[in-house]
């Protein structure tokens, strides 16, 4: 997987980095915990700036906010309950997260989009009381570029601070993407099993 992920982005540059923090937000197949570190890791090779893994990470979490935000808007919080009751297996969004993310929101206010943007199970669903609350637009995103900006500078430069040594850092990135990749999937299994609709 690592390898893939290495190869996917030296290929496709920072648009493919993009490509993948948009599909990670959406709908998790990758883990961003996974792209970003390995895209540092591309940059330390000197196949890419690391500002621009940086930008193109921020800017793929930030498209890929914009469907929860706008299902959030357009649905309401009934409707979209009950849509995840409906249909949320394969994104493992429930009711319930609905839920807790709108009283998580409500209690803490805007800000609460930048702190969920740095919380794995929150990062996706974040987005959909912003949309049920009518924030406004340019709001939402001043907000999610805070919080996915520091998400992905702390992921990036976690592997890209070591460049001196990325030869030893190669040795156990692709061990470390395998555990994660693993654990990852293990989550999403269990929770589309263990699924509440």
């Amino acid at each position: 997987m690592a390898e893939w992920i290495v190869a996917f982005v030296e290929a496709h540059g920072y648009l493919g980095i993009a490509a993948l923090m948009l599909l990670e937000n959406v709908f998790p197949p990758i883990p961003s915990e996974l792209i970003m570190p390995l895209a540092g890791f591309t940059a330390a090779r000197g196949h890419l700036h690391v500002a621009g893994v940086v930008a193109a990470g921020t800017v793929g979490s930030l498209l890929g906010t914009l469907p929860w935000y706008f299902a959030g808007r357009a649905l309401g919080a009934e409707r979209l309950k009950r849509w995840a009751g409906r249909h949320g297996r394969w994104l493992t969004v429930a009711p319930d997260d609905i839920d807790r993310a709108l009283r998580w929101f409500d209690r803490r206010g805007p800000a609460v989009v930048a702190l969920g943007r740095l919380v794995p199970a929150v990062r996706s669903v974040i987005s959909a009381p912003a949309g049920v609350a009518h924030m406004s637009l340019p709001k939402f995103l001043m907000w999610s570029t805070a919080g996915s900006s520091v998400w992905v500078i702390a992921m990036t430069t976690l592997v890209w601070l070591l460049q001196s040594h990325y030869t030893k850092v190669g040795t156990w990135i692709d061990p470390v993407a395998k555990v994660i990749v693993v654990a990852a999937l293990a989550a999403y299994l269990w929770r589309v099993i263990r699924f509440k609709g």
